[in-house]
């Protein structure tokens, strides 16, 4: 059955094909209105494709619709998102364009966007990369974003980046022993990292990057914010690459 929206915008284009003089639906009587189905029905039948138009045409104005109410969030709760003083910003940070991107280390796709946000930094210098530690998947999630936090607080935004790239590509078990080995082969001092991993000062950070998340209506990972746009979802670097072309154009 035609949902009641899809009907409306199916009738709409039929009678853009087959303009009637007028119709007041109002005003059928019963067996007017039974004719009148009958004759939408057999249009329909012999014209599938308007189906197909009334389909796209809801669609797009669906994602047109959420296009404006995510472009209304990232406006609300820019200073969150590009200005909070405790998040690490890689890249440029003077660059023209700012990506942020919302992580999970136990995430596949955050995994599989590694390799493509790499590049697209290496090959345009010019974008500013702020990482919201947003962990979801678990306990060993929230476990991983509190070592890497507590290392940034710690030890500092060098120290920070060798931790987040080692966490995306550490495969075993996230455990204090697991963490203290990871820290110490990067030439950490782990002991006091790990004391830290359960401050306050690491759960307000997490606390606020969920808090943010749920603002802008985020619930998976990876989702990036590329300078006024919402994209949720994994992209390869050339897409990413041609949306900041278009946004500077």
């Amino acid at each position: 059955m035609l949902r009641p929206a899809l009907i409306s915008a199916v009738t709409a284009l039929t009678f853009a094909a087959t303009p009637l003089l007028a119709f007041d639906p109002a005003a059928m009587s019963d067996s007017e209105r039974e004719a009148f189905r009958a004759e939408v029905r057999a249009y329909l039948l012999d014209n599938p494709e308007v189906i197909m138009e009334a389909v796209a045409l809801m669609q797009q104005k669906q994602a047109d619709a959420q296009d404006q109410a995510d472009l209304e969030l990232v406006q609300i709760h820019a200073d969150a998102l590009f200005d909070d003083g405790y998040s690490w910003v890689g890249g440029n940070p003077d660059g023209d364009i700012t990506l942020v991107e919302f992580m999970d280390y136990r995430c596949g796709y955050c995994r599989k966007a590694v390799p493509e946000v790499a590049s697209l930094l290496e090959s345009d210098g010019n974008i500013r990369l702020i990482v919201k530690e947003f962990p979801i998947l678990g306990e060993a999630s929230v476990a991983a974003s509190r070592f890497a936090i507590a290392t940034k607080q710690i030890a500092g935004d060098e120290a920070y980046a060798q931790v987040h790239d080692a966490l995306l590509a550490f495969n075993g078990e996230v455990s204090d022993v697991a963490l203290r080995r990871l820290g110490e082969g990067l030439g950490l001092e782990t002991d006091e990292i790990i004391d830290h991993m359960n401050s306050d000062e690491v759960t307000e950070v997490i606390a606020k990057n969920h808090q943010l998340a749920k603002a802008l209506e985020i619930s998976g990972t990876p989702t990036f914010v590329l300078q006024d746009e919402l994209l949720r979802g994994f992209l390869p670097a050339n897409q990413m690459a041609q949306i900041i072309a278009e946004k500077r154009s």
